[in-house]
């Protein structure tokens, strides 16, 4: 007898084995790649080095400081920036992404447990006289002296189990695929979280800048009416023309002109800056001058490795490589025979009144299913081509993320090193121009020098207040950047 069974096994066997070896085969050659990187050990970028005693300089150290207090000691700014992470539109459907992929995992993970359901049916049927199942039914009587109804009805009530037996992971591979697409989807928010902290940032030092302009256009409008006042002083002496009085008022009109122009943007500004805090137009309560006072960080920034652990794009796209990896073994495994078992249990009966005669109307079943792709793959071989272009796809994504995050520290630890030369210039600009301004209403009020002297003085010194305030939007604006390239972002 165990000589037969084993006659009759070893052509099963054997037969599975000639598929699982013929699929081994059959399956296509594809292309992967692993990630290009070759970091350099600091940030190349021409800047100061560190001066201990001076404090000055940036301080490329292992561990990069990110922590938000530390870079931008402004309470308003933090105000500002806790209600746009807690109102902004986008940050509320970033998280319902996030919600819609964790339940994807959810329902991945009960693809490969065993499924049942319970239900009940019921049938009517009329078969025909002169077919097999009419003359078995006209031959057979369900008790004695009592044939089968006509129609016939069928009643069924019971359980139905079935699983699929995962031997290539396939079903467990794509359940940690989704796992690893629901942590890039919360990275992809906090890399949203670290875009609009800055935006933010950048925006509010923007409307600080124009406070600042229309300031120093309504000292220079202030400075020119009391010059305009000097001439007329002058013109009773006869020692001045009306030239000079129609000259400045020029000079006036157009410096007012100028600031209806910054009053509108800087309205425009403030409904960009609500519209980031997820609320309607309204005035932004602000210090104006926190820009010119600000002091510019001497930043701790790491190295270029570091951006691997702190930048959330950098994160997520490390995630969607291993996942485009395992994709690849998910489509794989479509090439392989997928197993089934199935089972029923539960009551049948043609007649309500015998549904529960127990064992008689007892009913089950037991089956298992083996499935192999034999004939057409194209579908699933074009499935696995697919996952291999996503990964060469994904790979090139990771490097091209990292190279970026090195490109824009780079750009801000040199931009912002320039600028702080740039703003020391201007201020020794001002300085001067300053001092000539002074020299220029003292000759002209002694009647030793020309009009033109001073206006020209007055003019290029509003120019260099505005750029050095300009200067410093920028200073500020270049930390921002600096803070989000290192992977900064609002920490709670």
């Amino acid at each position: 007898m165990t000589n037969k069974k084993r006659f009759t096994y070893k052509p099963l066997w054997l037969a599975l084995s000639s598929a699982l070896l013929v699929q081994a085969c059959a399956i296509p050659t594809i292309e992967t790649r692993n990630p290009n990187l070759d970091l350099p050990e600091q940030f190349n970028a021409k800047v100061s080095q560190v001066d201990t005693q001076a404090g000055q300089g940036i301080n490329q150290s292992t561990q990069a400081n990110i922590q938000w207090s530390e870079w931008f000691n402004d309470p308003t700014l933090s105000s500002l920036v806790e209600t746009a992470v807690k109102n902004n539109q986008e940050v509320s459907i970033l998280i319902q992404r996030i919600n819609m992929a964790s339940n994807e995992v959810y329902a991945r993970e009960g693809e490969y447990l065993p499924r049942l359901s319970a239900g009940g049916a019921a049938e009517t049927e009329k078969v025909g006289e002169y077919t097999r199942e009419g003359a078995v039914e006209e031959q057979l009587n369900i008790k004695e002296d009592k044939e089968f109804p006509d129609p016939l009805a069928n009643l069924k009530l019971g359980l139905n189990a079935s699983w699929e037996i995962d031997v290539w992971h396939k079903l467990r591979d794509a359940s940690k695929v989704a796992s690893l697409e629901y942590l890039a989807s919360v990275e992809s928010k906090n890399f949203f979280v670290t875009q609009l902290v800055s935006e933010v940032a950048r925006t509010y030092y923007e409307l600080l800048a124009l406070d600042n302009k229309l300031e120093n256009l309504d000292s220079t409008i202030s400075l020119q009416r009391n010059v305009i006042h000097t001439i007329n002083a002058l013109k009773e002496y006869g020692r001045a023309s009306s030239l000079p009085v129609a000259r400045f008022n020029a000079e006036v009109k157009k410096n007012e002109s100028e600031r209806y122009l910054i009053e509108q943007e800087i309205l425009e500004k403030e409904n960009t800056l609500n519209l980031l805090l997820g609320r309607t137009p309204q005035p932004i309560q602000r210090d104006s001058n926190v820009l010119l006072d600000a002091k510019i960080i001497n930043p701790q920034v790491g190295v270029p490795s570091a951006l691997l652990d702190n930048r959330p794009d950098i994160k997520q796209a490390a995630l969607m490589l291993q996942a485009a990896e395992l994709n690849i073994e998910v489509a794989k495994a479509n090439f392989y025979p997928s197993f089934e078992l199935k089972a029923g249990l539960g009551l049948s009966a043609f007649d309500s009144r015998y549904l529960f005669n127990v064992p008689e109307s007892l009913a089950y079943s037991l089956s298992g299913d083996v499935f192999a792709p034999l004939i057409n793959r194209r579908a699933i071989e074009a499935v696995y081509q697919n996952a291999s272009a996503e990964q060469i796809e994904a790979a090139y994504e990771y490097e091209l993320t990292v190279l970026t995050a090195v490109a824009e520290v780079t750009n801000s630890l040199s931009k912002l090193d320039n600028l702080e030369k740039s703003a020391e210039a201007r201020r020794h600009q001002i300085a001067s121009l300053e001092q000539s301004i002074d020299i220029a209403n003292r000759l002209f009020s002694s009647a030793h020098g020309e009009y033109l002297e001073v206006l020209l003085a007055q003019r290029e010194a509003l120019e260099a207040r505005s750029e050095f305030i300009e200067t410093r939007q920028q200073q500020m604006a270049a930390l921002v950047d600096l803070y989000q390239a290192l992977g900064g972002g609002w920490q709670s």
